[in-house]
C-alpha cells in the first residue's frame, strides 16, 4: 500500500510538473486608470457585458481586481493561445457592434477610462496551476492578493528564477503566503524580462507580517546570501495589494 501511495504521488507530481512546463498561453496584464468617479461605471460594464464579450471573442478571463491603494485603478488578466490569437480577438472585440453599443451607452455620463497599460506575460516553468476556489471557501476565508514585480540587475534573472524554483516559493508557503501564479514579461525591445507574480493573503496586514517573518527567517537569509555570491540580483520590487471583484475567477 505504501509503495502504491508513493507511485500515485509521483505520478501526480509529474503530471503537475508537465502541465506547468507546457503552459504556452500568452497572458495579458491590463491596468485601467479611470476618470475620477467613473470606477463604478467601469465595474458595471465589466460585470454586465465586457467579460461575456471577451469570452465570445476567444479571450479567457483569468482574474479581476481593484488596487487597494488607488480607487481609480482596475487590474485584470486575460489569456490567449498565442499572440496572433490575442491580436485577432481584440480586433474582433473592438469592431463588435454589441461592444460599440455597450461602450457608447456606458459613456453617456462621461468618459470612463483615462489610461490603459498592457503587459504581455508567459508562465514560468515553476508556476503553480491557477486554481479557482469554491464559493464556500472564498466566503469562509476571503483573500486579498498581492501583485509583485521584480526588476533584476543585468543578466541576473536566471539566478532569481533558480532561487524561486528551488527555495523561495516553499518559504513563502511556510510563512502562510499562497503562491497563485508566476510569469515573465514579454519585452518587445529585447530587454531582460521582469518577474511578475501573485500571492494571496488573509489580509494586507497579514501579508506584510508574513513578509516581515520571511525576511528574518534564517533559512531565507542563507538562500539569499548563497544566491548572491556572484552579485546582487534584484534592482527594485513593486508591490500592489488588490481586492478581487465578484466576477473574478481568482478570488
Amino acid at each position: 500500500m505504501k509503495n502504491l501511495f508513493t507511485l500515485l504521488f509521483a505520478l501526480c507530481w509529474l503530471t503537475t510538473a508537465f502541465t506547468q512546463s507546457t503552459d504556452t498561453r500568452l497572458y495579458e496584464l491590463r491596468i485601467y486608470l479611470t476618470e475620477n468617479g467613473r470606477m463604478n461605471a467601469l465595474i458595471q460594464r465589466f460585470t454586465n457585458h465586457t467579460t461575456q464579450l471577451f469570452e465570445k471573442h476567444g479571450m479567457t478571463n483569468e482574474g479581476y481586481w481593484l488596487d487597494m491603494a488607488d480607487s481609480n485603478k482596475l487590474i485584470y488578466i486575460v489569456s490567449f493561445p498565442n499572440l496572433a490569437a490575442r491580436d485577432s480577438a481584440w480586433k474582433s472585440f473592438i469592431a463588435d457592434p454589441e461592444w460599440v453599443k455597450v461602450r457608447d451607452n456606458s459613456e453617456k455620463d462621461g468618459k470612463i477610462l483615462k489610461k490603459i497599460e498592457s503587459i504581455y506575460l508567459t508562465k514560468t516553468d515553476f508556476s503553480p496551476i491557477i486554481k479557482h476556489r469554491k464559493k464556500r471557501a472564498v466566503k469562509k476565508h476571503p483573500y486579498v492578493f498581492e501583485l509583485r514585480t521584480y526588476y533584476c540587475l543585468p543578466d541576473r534573472l536566471p539566478a532569481l528564477e533558480t532561487r524561486f524554483r528551488n527555495h523561495t516559493m516553499r518559504l513563502f508557503e511556510k510563512h502562510g503566503m499562497v503562491n497563485i501564479a508566476y510569469w515573465k514579461t514579454v519585452e518587445k525591445d529585447g530587454q531582460q524580462p521582469r518577474l511578475v507574480y501573485i500571492l494571496a493573503h488573509p489580509s494586507e496586514a497579514a501579508g506584510k507580517a508574513a513578509f516581515d517573518a520571511f525576511v528574518k527567517d534564517p533559512a531565507w537569509i542563507k538562500v539569499r546570501d548563497d544566491s548572491e555570491k556572484d552579485g546582487k540580483i534584484i534592482e527594485k520590487i513593486a508591490s500592489v495589494y488588490m481586492k478581487p471583484l465578484p466576477f473574478s475567477k481568482i478570488k
